[in-house]
């Protein structure tokens, strides 16, 4: 494999229904800051089936270029198919880096895929930069500069892995949606579309899809949130979480919660943060109730202002919470709410 043919950061632009994805601004926005430090330039890779009008507005996010696969066999995501597109772009313009977010698509496709190229695959990852490998330079070991170091939490959250793929390519990784940050809309963008016949041959790999169910939810989904008022296993039970519904209704929250509380059944998954959660980045957030493992500082540290309520003065969400309050939250949380109700019918 000679390194040097590989050139260009890649995003997979995961589209459902012929709608992008927010996780493919995302990456496109870590891409543009990895692209800018290699001197090179951010490619998408748009596959589905009559998706060529969105390639515009990936352009309008930071992409370059925009390779489309448009075939009626991408339309609805399979896993062989999907993973011959990609792996075919891959062999076919050899880029350097390759981003794919870690959604349930992702996380199907990137490893196949990776597979598939014969390279390695860092999942999960919360922070990409260029750097040199090994970081702190080893006798006798050569130190690779321009390499993607890819960190991520390991051995359950309890540290945190910093991972390079300096003998193969493309360097892949995975992000969770909610990590990265997507640049701000150009406005009129136009994208320099290359479109792209990977040839498709069904075969026993391709399953079929017989039907389609998707379910209503009624919740919010909480990454979009301004304000998340979460609670965690000090709330005590279930119905004391009205509690913490009142507080949302009053400052136009949403309530989000740890993963003790869906563990004990409390609340659905779909509220969760978290490592094995959501990543969110809200205005305001919240931790009632919550101790602040690693776990579940690594989806909310990146909230704009965190405000920690908890009978525990030393627990370590008080190392992360820009105000905190120690004491009883099922005190403290209806008085604030009335505080806020006050004030808000005095103005």
């Amino acid at each position: 494999m000679a390194l040097e043919d590989y050139k260009g950061v890649y995003v997979f632009a995961q589209q459902v229904d012929n709608s992008l994805s927010n996780i493919a601004f995302e990456l496109l926005g870590k891409a543009k800051d990895l692209a800018k430090d290699l001197n090179t330039e951010v490619t998408a890779m748009l596959l589905g089936s009559g998706i060529k009008d969105l390639a515009d507005e990936l352009a309008a996010y930071g992409a370059d270029k925009v390779i489309v696969v448009d075939d009626p066999e991408l339309k609805e995501y399979r896993t062989e198919p999907y993973t011959h597109a990609m792996a075919s772009i891959i062999n076919e313009y050899k880029p350097e880096i390759v981003l794919v977010g870690a959604t349930a698509i992702g996380r199907d496709l990137g490893p196949r895929v990776s597979a598939r190229v014969q390279t390695g695959l860092t999942a999960d990852c919360t922070v990409l930069e260029i750097g040199d490998f090994p970081i702190n330079p080893i006798p006798g070991k050569e130190q690779q500069h321009n390499q993607l170091l890819m960190t991520r939490p390991a051995f359950g959250g309890n540290t945190i892995a910093t991972i390079a793929c300096p003998d193969n390519r493309p360097q892949m990784a995975t992000v969770r949606p909610g990590v990265m940050q997507k640049i701000e809309r150009i406005d009129g963008a136009k994208a320099n579309v290359i479109e792209f016949n990977p040839g498709f041959t069904p075969d026993n790999k391709y399953v079929e899809i017989v039907d389609i169910v998707k379910s209503v939810v009624d919740t919010v989904d909480i990454m979009d949130a301004k304000i998340l008022v979460s609670g965690g296993r000090g709330v005590g039970c279930k119905e004391n979480f009205q509690l913490l519904e009142d507080l949302a209704d009053a400052i136009g929250g949403t309530v989000s919660c740890s993963r003790a509380v869906t563990d004990a059944g409390w609340l659905p998954r779909d509220l969760q943060v978290g490592q094995t959660g959501k990543t969110v980045r809200p205005n305001v957030y919240f931790a009632i109730g919550i101790s602040g493992a690693i776990q579940h500082v690594a989806g909310m540290e990146e909230s704009d202002l965190i405000i920690a309520i908890n009978k525990d003065e030393s627990a370590p969400i008080f190392d992360v919470a820009d105000y905190g309050i120690v004491g009883d939250a099922l005190k403290i949380v209806p008085a604030l709410t009335k505080a806020i109700k006050e004030a808000t019918a005095n103005k």
